[in-house]
């Protein structure tokens, strides 16, 4: 009798020695599933952005953050929260808030326009939140405020607007037949933050190479007609017009041009409504040939020799993801690789720092294994490297190894031009006879 209740009492205390195990290891996995990572994506889906560039960015950003959502990071749950700032910074804004304090997403990434992320930056860090920026380019996002929480791997307005000031500049003489002093350059722009900041930096280019300025202006990007300002540019007859806009406004501006019989050596473009070829094809049919652009280079047309071997399989990925949704575009805007790669820098190489190194998601170990990122040139997708400048800097937060390139279209291609480090081939300058704005 005693042996068999000294039996039972030892079952028992083994199947609840059994079942706290199962409840700890229950709990363990619990846990485990626990551990996510929320992250707040906010870009133009409606309104004149979204087809200026902002649609496709969203989808290489999205491409990323799919193949992350099924993979996880460091044993971290991936979700994306995404929302619509529908081209309107105050939409931004309060979107941004809502998916920080009512979503409680960890941090807010994207951002297509300058007009968003100027204000947004100031608020996001206000609420000492974490923000990562894929794509806007103004320095007055960073420049003086000293930021801790706010990142973009991004390269800023002035060295776009420098970059195709230097290349005019060198191949003034060669091609255009004239010395820089001799040359004449017209800088317009949209008077955003974005236009604005492109053209100071066209301005210091245009100073620095001796270049006659024969006009400078801008307008508002929503201005239903700009025949006045072809009106200006007519009479101020610019060899090279050095434009910043989105798009329609590059579609209006550029249509009321031939009616008028604008003529030119060059057009130079800065990103935005330039690096959507599509839209350019759509609105200047033949004539975006020839035309040029700056922005970061397109992962499809980067040296994959110099780069880390670990991102040509995720270049041909984010290739096949954006054939599936977009077929039989003429050619895989670079703001499709933009969104793609300076996301991937993110998720790949400061997500897992904060996880493993400061112990999560937290704004303050995102922060910190942000500052600790260090990336050589060859190692993104863009081809530039990463390294943000630090706290108490004047663009603290911005990324100091970061530059764009000069493409020319050409007969339904996009072609590196600028600088010879990168060129795969020589620019078409001037514009070939007999084509629409040729002044030849």
């Amino acid at each position: 009798m005693r042996l068999r209740m000294a039996a039972r009492l030892v079952r028992g205390l083994l199947i609840a020695i059994a079942t706290m195990g199962l409840t700890a290891s229950a709990k363990a996995e619990d846990k485990a599933q626990d551990k996510k990572i929320k992250i707040g994506v906010i870009f133009d889906l409606t309104g004149p952005l979204a087809g200026g560039g902002s649609e496709l960015e969203y989808l290489g950003t999205k491409i990323i953050l799919d193949h992350f959502t099924k993979t996880g990071v460091e044993g971290y749950k991936v979700e994306a929260v995404y929302a619509d700032a529908q081209s309107k910074p105050d939409v931004a804004i309060n979107e941004s808030v809502r998916l920080l304090e009512q979503e409680k997403v960890d941090m807010v990434l994207g951002f297509f326009s300058s007009a968003q992320c100027v204000p947004v930056a100031a608020r996001v860090e206000q609420l000492k939140k974490f923000m990562w920026m894929t794509t806007c380019i103004s320095s007055a996002v960073f420049a003086d405020k000293n930021y801790k929480y706010v990142f973009r791997p991004q390269a800023s307005g002035d060295q776009f607007g420098a970059m195709t000031m230097d290349f005019i500049a060198q191949n003034a003489q060669a091609k255009l037949g004239k010395e820089p002093k001799d040359l004449r350059v017209a800088i317009i722009h949209e008077d955003g933050s974005y236009g604005v900041d492109v053209a100071k930096g066209n301005e210091a280019g245009a100073r620095k190479a001796g270049f006659n300025i024969v006009l400078k202006e801008g307008y508002s990007a929503t201005a239903p007609d700009l025949s006045a300002l072809v009106t200006k540019l007519k009479r101020a007859k610019p060899d090279v017009i050095f434009h910043t806009g989105y798009n329609p406004d590059i579609t209006l501006l550029l249509r009321q041009a031939r009616e008028q019989g604008l003529k030119f050596a060059a057009l130079v473009g800065h990103g935005a409504g330039y690096g959507v070829y599509e839209k350019l094809k759509e609105g200047m049919g033949a004539d975006a040939s020839y035309v040029f652009n700056a922005d970061p280079i397109s992962i499809w047309l980067a040296n994959q020799k110099t780069m880390d071997p670990k991102l040509a399989p995720v270049i041909k990925m984010v290739g096949e993801e954006f054939d599936k949704i977009k077929p039989g575009v003429a050619i895989r805007s670079a703001h499709v690789g933009i969104g793609a790669s300076n996301t991937y820098v993110f998720m790949d190489d400061v997500l897992p720092r904060a996880i493993k190194k400061y112990g999560g998601v937290d704004p303050e170990a995102l922060r910190k294994a942000a500052l600790d990122t260090d990336i050589p040139e060859g190692g993104t997708m863009l081809g530039f490297g990463v390294k943000f400048f630090g706290e108490g800097t004047p663009m603290a937060g911005q990324n100091e190894r970061s530059f764009p390139v000069v493409i020319q279209y050409i007969d339904d291609k996009s072609w590196v031009v600028w600088p010879k480090s990168q060129a795969q081939r020589e620019a078409v300058l001037p514009l070939p006879k007999g084509t629409t704005y040729s002044n030849q």
